[in-house]
């Protein structure tokens, strides 16, 4: 660690600062309360020794500046003529502890442990916090996309019960985290529960708790999703596959804002938010007789409908980079690369399994591939069968697999390909480029899938 020391006894200072380097440690001294507050606040320090007594400021003034500044500074106040007043005020301005001189050796190398081991623990508790923000990132720049945001923008700071459309693998639970983290709520809890992989027999239970003895096997009193979810927001992933009885019970919770547990006789009230996800459309369900329409009305205040991949093509690269970054560091390799050629088949591959199927093919191609680039042959290799025959090499198209007409297509396709992506994705740019309209550019962007 990286610690300052601030005493106006000149032998403190070279036997503490010597002492803290012997077990691995840089230290810094300065000899009054002034210079050290400058010090404190011009520098980055782990821990600061600070002696009570001090020439110019002394070191309870020092604690009170330099607390206001940098609220989360670990200082451990030193003293030889301490009393409890001093040490209960010092906590009070934030002192992290207080030690009396002359100094314990055994005493200060425990402290200095304690910290050391707190600051490891901070770090990678912020490490971990970081990966987790990049795992639920929401990765484009698509209009489709933007609209989405907007759409989290305006509902997140409302109470509204929200339901999120969206196929398979679109990003529908990225979408509710992300309206949880920026609501009202966002420093309480965020429980999901997916409908659909919890057997009918079990639901209520899971969400709404059950006592002991409900049930056979239920030997404890079990909290459900809703307290567990209390003073935060709890999604209802695949809403759409609860059974009729279960779609009562949770309207009915709804209705009154409270819940009875399995097997219990008293209403526990609950704060939450409620935010929906389906895969099915519901005006649909409710045509067959499958979803209740007035549950269907309590949930969806407001719908946000999430776009398939194929509907933000040119988010496909942003994301495949993502993903490419993400499981290079998983799997302890380099940064890997993934030239433009290579991105062609990604671009143009409909997805029908959405970011999800993309995501499971760069996890593939990251843990298959030996070098730190993707190649386009790789890419295509992997596909499904059905859809390699889409893509044919400029070596194939020589053989004559291809008429002169599908070659001049393909050739086509990747010409624009390279240049839209040069283009940085400006249509405007490329026509300039291409010599070209804009409006005839446009039609074949869309009509090789390269731009929605």
């Amino acid at each position: 660690m990286k610690i300052l020391i601030i005493d106006d006894e000149k032998n403190i200072c070279l036997s503490l600062s010597g002492f803290l380097h012997d077990i691995g440690h840089q230290a810094k001294t300065c000899e009054d309360g002034e210079s050290g507050l400058d010090s404190a606040l011009s520098e980055f320090f782990d821990l600061i020794f600070l002696d009570v007594k001090l020439p110019k400021m002394n070191g309870l003034e020092v604690l009170e500046k330099l607390r206001r500044i940098k609220p989360n500074q670990l200082v451990i106040m030193i003293s030889g003529a301490a009393d409890l007043q001093t040490a209960v005020r010092a906590t009070k301005l934030g002192a992290y502890n207080f030690l009396e001189k002359p100094l314990n050796p055994d005493r200060l190398i425990l402290e200095v442990k304690n910290i050391d081991r707190h600051l490891r623990m901070m770090r990678e508790m912020t490490d971990l916090k970081k990966m987790v923000d990049y795992e639920y990132a929401m990765i484009g720049q698509s209009t489709a996309l933007e609209k989405v945001r907007e759409e989290i923008r305006r509902a997140a700071p409302s109470e509204g019960r929200i339901m999120i459309f969206g196929e398979n693998g679109t990003g529908k639970e990225l979408v509710a985290r992300e309206i949880h983290l920026q609501s009202n709520r966002k420093n309480g809890p965020f429980v999901k529960v997916n409908c659909a992989a919890i057997p009918k027999e079990l639901i209520e239970s899971e969400l709404f708790g059950h006592e002991k003895g409900a049930f056979t096997g239920a030997i404890k009193r079990k909290r459900g999703m809703f307290e567990e979810a209390d003073g935060g927001t709890l999604l209802l992933d695949e809403v759409g596959d609860l059974s009729l009885e279960s779609q009562a019970k949770l309207l009915r919770v709804l209705q009154e804002n409270e819940f009875i547990r399995l097997g219990g006789t008293a209403p526990i009230k609950c704060n939450i938010r409620i935010i929906s996800a389906t895969n099915k459309n519901l005006q649909e369900e409710i045509g067959k007789g499958l979803f209740r329409d007035d549950l269907y009305f309590r949930l969806t205040v407001i719908p946000i409908t999430v776009p398939a991949l194929r509907e933000r093509k040119q988010d496909i690269p942003l994301l495949a980079k993502h993903f490419l970054k993400s499981y290079s560091l998983k799997n302890g390799k380099r940064k890997m690369k993934i030239p433009d050629k290579a991105m062609q088949p990604l671009i143009q591959y409909e997805w029908p399994g959405n970011i999800r199927e993309l995501k499971n093919f760069i996890e593939r191609l990251v843990i298959m591939s030996d070098g730190d680039e993707i190649s386009y042959q790789q890419v295509v290799n992997y596909l499904p069968k059905a859809a390699q025959r889409n893509f044919c090499d400029e070596e194939e198209s020589v053989e004559g697999r291809l008429s002169l007409k599908e070659q001049l297509e393909q050739f086509e396709k990747r010409l624009l390909l390279r240049e839209f992506l040069k283009a940085n994705k400006n249509v405007s740019r490329l026509a300039e480029t291409l010599m070209t309209d804009r409006p005839n550019l446009h039609r074949k962007l869309i009509k090789f899938g390269i731009k929605s």
